[in-house]
């Protein structure tokens, strides 16, 4: 914007109130909202660091369990491209991740890009949902240890009496004391400094990919010694079709959960604009790598049908003769669930501490360590919920949970880039203490526009004029002819710019609903033929339509701008962001309803939380909205420059 206008719409007014709260966006971290009293943290992190956390934050103890049940169910001898097809699929929510992060490093990840570009109500659910996922899958990871480590010692009831799970009839509850010990350790490294946690994260997935590595190459050699037997079926490499193949894909998709949580570090990474994009690539690419790899030896020892689907990768091996082999895939199992504990606790002291940034949760979580530069308030309130969970519940039933916090983040991360190419935000709340360098700011603005239009603002209505006689001032003359050209100019591209910019954002908001009906048509098979059909159409249409129009019209300007230029740039745009809502939305359609029901709960207590506290605590709460184009100047003018 190239003018200063006294309106709400163009930002210099009041504060925004009732549901226009939902909307209101805050500004990229920069220069200006980097104050000395905001604590920061320690920038310690570089690629190995980032591959460490990514690398063991993804790969669970699932995949030693997963391989057998999807080949038994889903893909049979076809494991692998199942593997390939979910990986390319996260990839898309990779190369969204990655812009986003190398251009607004700072903590909160997804919760801080929605915050940014789509707005406070979406960025609130999503960061009270990235709380659930992180909370419950801690703790069911946690609970996921001890029968491992068990069987190290010797069989399920090996542990020692105080570490040994007891079961207490009169309440029905089955307590964890390991699972609870774990995680307070993960807990204590985590409080150390975020270059320890990741350097012992690195060590523990060492260890995982160690032991993956060993069934890759033993049982590479078990398959060339038996010729591959489980190759050899009758019924083929697509047993269940590519139907099968794709139920697969979208099974093993979770798998892949995890490489998001290089992002939540991003404020504690040393160059984010390229060490982000390369650690959550290398990341991504080790995990298929590896997943790929030890699918195709597997399926290729034992025919699919054949698998034990709670131990398919031991078993395979004793079925050769090497039971010994169980134990080092036990030892990978646990260290994989300990890095995982450890990749689900590091990034939610993150979250809480960039939402109690912004007055959204209380002050406390917004503690940083002097010594550690650690959110050491946010770590401690983590771990120690999670250690009570992982104690005194069986939190495997809400394990689903987890996955709509992810798929939302997903989502959402996907809608902020077509926000960012199309529609980046074009005013910035400044503080309500810049209000007086504002109204200086927006006078002399307002002057010079009266001068331009051959105004005199000194002059007061009733003063004579006095010409000069007998002299033309030609210069004077073309230069204000000059300026009302460029004026008159200047206003028909903000018409034009504006039209742009509304097309863009129906088009995007509308892409969002095609991708709703059209997987939720697909994916209930309870309506009729007629209704489904009829919405899958529509829904397909929108999608479509909204394609071929952001292809059309031009990307917005201000994109190279928007926070810190020249990083990571996410290809195929819009193809890529709109392909990654469709397939993040279909999945989230197609979670149980007893998820969707326990999710509602906890998003309702997320609700009145906000209603009542971060509505009125919000650090935009008395923001004074302004246009972009102004914002260096209004700090100039204030002295508030750093």
């Amino acid at each position: 914007m190239g003018v200063l206008v006294d309106s709400q719409k163009e930002g210099f007014g009041s504060s925004w109130g009732g549901l226009k709260n939902l909307v209101r966006r805050k500004q990229v971290d920069c220069a200006h909202t980097k104050r000395l009293d905001n604590p920061q943290l320690a920038k310690e992190l570089t690629i190995p660091h980032l591959v460490a956390v990514g690398v063991g934050s993804t790969i669970g103890a699932g995949v030693y369990i997963l391989v057998g049940a999807v080949a038994r169910e889903h893909s049979g001898p076809a494991l692998s491209m199942c593997f390939l097809i979910a990986g390319i699929a996260a990839a898309l929510s990779a190369f969204c991740y990655a812009e986003l992060a190398s251009r607004c490093p700072s903590a909160g990840s997804a919760y801080h890009y929605s915050y940014i570009c789509v707005g406070e109500g979406v960025a609130w659910l999503v960061g009270w949902a990235l709380i659930l996922e992180y909370t419950i899958g801690g703790s069911a990871v946690a609970r996921g240890i001890s029968p491992n480590l068990a069987l190290l010692f010797g069989g399920e009831n090996s542990l020692p009496t105080f570490l040994a799970r007891q079961h207490f009839p009169g309440l029905d509850v089955m307590v964890d004391p390991c699972a609870a010990a774990l995680v307070l350790i993960v807990t204590g490294f985590l409080c150390l400094g975020i270059k320890e946690s990741a350097l012992a994260q690195g060590i523990v997935t060492a260890v995982n990919v160690f032991a993956m590595l060993f069934v890759i190459i033993a049982g590479g050699y078990l398959g060339f010694k038996t010729g591959w037997t489980g190759y050899e079926v009758p019924t083929g490499y697509f047993p269940f079709g590519v139907d099968g193949m794709l139920a697969g894909s979208a099974t093993v998709f979770f798998s892949y959960i995890g490489f998001d949580t290089v992002a939540s570090t991003a404020e504690e990474v040393k160059n984010p604009k390229r060490d982000l994009p390369l650690g959550i690539a290398l990341s991504l690419s080790i995990c298929c790598c590896l997943y790929m790899l030890v699918s195709i030896v597997i399926v290729g020892l034992v025919p699919y049908y054949a698998m034990d689907p709670d131990t398919p990768i031991s078993s395979a091996f004793a079925s050769n003769g090497m039971q010994w082999a169980a134990y080092i895939i036990t030892v990978g199992a646990v260290t994989a669930l300990i890095s995982t504990l450890m990749g689900s606790i590091l990034p939610q002291p993150r979250i809480l501490m960039a939402m109690a940034r912004d007055g959204l949760l209380p002050s406390f979580f917004l503690d940083v360590n002097r010594h550690t530069q650690v959110p050491v308030n946010s770590t401690l309130a983590t771990g120690i919920v999670a250690s009570i969970l992982a104690f005194f519940m069986d939190v495997s039933q809400l394990a689903g949970m987890v996955s709509v916090g992810t798929l939302l983040a997903f989502t959402m991360v996907a809608v902020s880039v077509l926000i960012l190419r199309y529609v980046p935000p074009d005013e910035v709340p400044l503080p309500l203490s810049l209000q007086e360098s504002i109204d200086s700011y927006k006078l002399r603005h307002n002057s010079d526009a009266q001068m331009i239009n051959g105004e005199n603002p000194a002059k007061s209505p009733g003063d004579p004029c006095l010409p000069l006689l007998g002299e033309k001032n030609v210069a004077v003359d073309c230069t204000v002819v000059e300026k009302l050209e460029a004026l008159s100019s200047f206003t028909a591209g903000t018409l034009d710019e504006e039209n742009r910019r509304k097309i863009a954002s129906w088009t995007i908001m509308l892409i969002c609903v095609g991708a709703f009906m059209l997987t939720f048509a697909a994916s209930n098979l309870w309506f009729s033929s007629l209704i489904r059909f009829t919405l899958c159409g529509a829904g397909g249409l929108l999608l479509l339509s909204g394609l071929v129009i952001l292809t059309c019209i031009d990307q917005d300007d201000e994109r190279h701008n928007f926070g810190h230029a020249g990083g990571f740039i996410c290809p195929f745009v819009p193809l890529l962001p709109i392909s990654c809502i469709l397939i993040n939305v279909y999945l989230l359609i197609n979670l149980e309803v007893a998820t969707w029901v326990r999710v509602s709960v906890w998003l309702m207590i997320g609700v009145l939380i906000y209603t009542f506290y971060g509505r009125r605590h919000s650090s935009l709460l008395n923001a004074i909205y302004v246009p972009k184009a102004h914002v260096d100047e209004i700090y100039r003018s204030s002295g508030a420059m750093l």
